[in-house]
């Protein structure tokens, strides 16, 4: 299941794990995997995580590559919880992502946490223009046409806070992709003043749900 988005004239897909999938140019996208994070916690002394999240976040993604066909991934920064959690991921773990890779256009747009190049191959940029849009990890105010992350946006219904898509004319702005990442709420004034008044929150989850962004 997936809720269809149709934005700039184009139809999107956004998936039930936080993924988007363009069809027409059998495009995946993901944001904020922070790959690592459990590593680079108990690296620096802080709460430890379950060892397993790296894994868990490189199943999800594989299954959503598989299930979409993407050729084409770009990941929207953030990928790693810091650049020295890409040494620090177990060598299991950095060969299911280089197999991910092989044979597939794969972007690493840097994030605030992982600001450089690192060497698992792919391309690196700041941003990445596909027409009509643009790619980045922080949203730009004033932009058009963009779609990014960072900001991990959750909404609450029922009593029950679900991480979400954020929607309006001009921009889209992804969940977080990483088990075990935080959120902001969506009425959060950071997010309430990027977002027009009429943006959607696109629920992910089982049952992916749009509904008038909480503010």
């Amino acid at each position: 299941m997936h809720h269809a988005l149709f934005f700039h004239g184009q139809t999107l897909h956004l998936l039930p794990g936080g993924a988007l999938f363009w069809p027409a140019r059998k495009t995946l996208a993901v944001s904020d995997l922070h790959l690592g994070k459990s590593e680079r916690l108990a690296r620096r002394g802080g709460t430890l995580l379950p060892p397993y999240e790296t894994q868990a976040t490189l199943d999800k993604l594989d299954r959503d590559i598989n299930a979409t066909g993407a050729e084409t991934v770009i990941c929207l920064g953030d990928s790693f919880d810091d650049l020295a959690a890409v040494d620090g991921i177990e060598e299991a773990s950095r060969l299911w992502l280089i197999r991910l890779m092989a044979g597939r256009d794969w972007t690493w747009i840097t994030g605030n946490h992982d600001s450089g190049p690192i060497d698992l191959g792919g391309t690196h940029r700041a941003e990445l223009k596909l027409t009509p849009f643009t790619f980045r990890h922080i949203a730009e105010p004033g932009e058009k046409a963009e779609i990014s992350g960072h900001y991990h946006p959750k909404a609450h219904l029922a009593g029950q806070s679900r991480p979400c898509f954020l929607a309006d004319a001009q921009r889209l702005i992804l969940p977080a992709y990483g088990i075990y990442t935080g959120g902001l709420r969506s009425h959060d004034a950071t997010l309430t003043a990027l977002m027009a008044k009429d943006a959607l929150a696109v629920l992910t989850g089982p049952r992916v749900l749009a509904i008038p962004m909480p503010r």
